[in-house]
């Protein structure tokens, strides 16, 4: 089975100074159809103006990730993590039993995009943790990376759920190939650009989420690319 989700069929939401796509369910944007792919329940595109952010705020028992496009995020939470994720940087945080943070636009003059990921953890009411990497490094190029498992292999972040983020950044023409075991789920996500998989074109903010399908997942960017892989129980 393979479902398609256009980016311009995401919600909607924001304020004057927030622009928001949502791939599911989430705030104000309610869709029964999309309350999330197994574990993984939000993909946020976020686009946060000038010297703006998000204020102190909880959360509990959510794997959250953030990914910067562009411009750079300021993190502060109660558990004593922070600094500053900037562009091509990913930055984890387990919510666990419960976790103060806040996310603004770390400059005053510039505006930020990100994507805001959130998966479900596979435990309740753990301590809350907190990582960073850089994403959108040279082992990306023309192959998929791993950003995030359950292991911390390779390098990744080691997130409290049996699942997977890879990130592939493809030149015009460039594929990719990723094997698929029926017994798991897998989410697509074009972060830029332009590629068809699955017999699909797909373009920035455009996904698939795929179940009980088996084979090879193939890619090849119409354009230069960038896209991102959840390898879900």
């Amino acid at each position: 089975m393979i479902i398609e989700r256009p980016a311009d069929a995401r919600g909607r939401g924001g304020a004057d100074w927030l622009a928001s796509r949502h791939t599911f369910s989430f705030a104000s944007y309610y869709d029964p159809a999309w309350m999330g792919f197994g574990p993984l329940r939000v993909i946020n595109d976020d686009r946060v103006a000038a010297g703006a952010g998000f204020p102190p705020h909880r959360h509990a028992n959510m794997e959250i990730l953030s990914y910067v496009l562009e411009g750079a995020l300021a993190h502060r939470d109660d558990s004593g993590g922070g600094g500053v994720i900037r562009a091509g940087e990913l930055q984890w945080m387990s919510a666990g039993h419960g976790i103060e943070h806040s996310e603004y636009n770390a400059s005053d003059a510039e505006p930020v995009h990100f994507l805001q990921i959130w998966i479900q953890p596979d435990r309740l009411n753990a301590r809350p943790a907190y990582g960073q990497r850089v994403a959108a490094g040279d082992e990306s190029r023309g192959r998929w990376a791993l950003l995030a498992s359950p292991d911390g292999a390779d390098g990744s972040l080691a997130i409290r759920q049996d699942a997977r983020m890879y990130l592939a950044r493809l030149d015009a023409g460039a594929g990719v190939g990723q094997p698929l075991d029926p017994q798991r789920r897998y989410w697509l996500q074009v972060v830029r650009g332009a590629v068809e998989a699955a017999g699909r074109k797909l373009a920035a903010g455009d996904a698939i989420g795929l179940a009980e399908e088996s084979g090879t997942l193939q890619l090849t960017a119409t354009e230069a690319s960038e896209v991102l892989l959840f390898d879900l129980p």
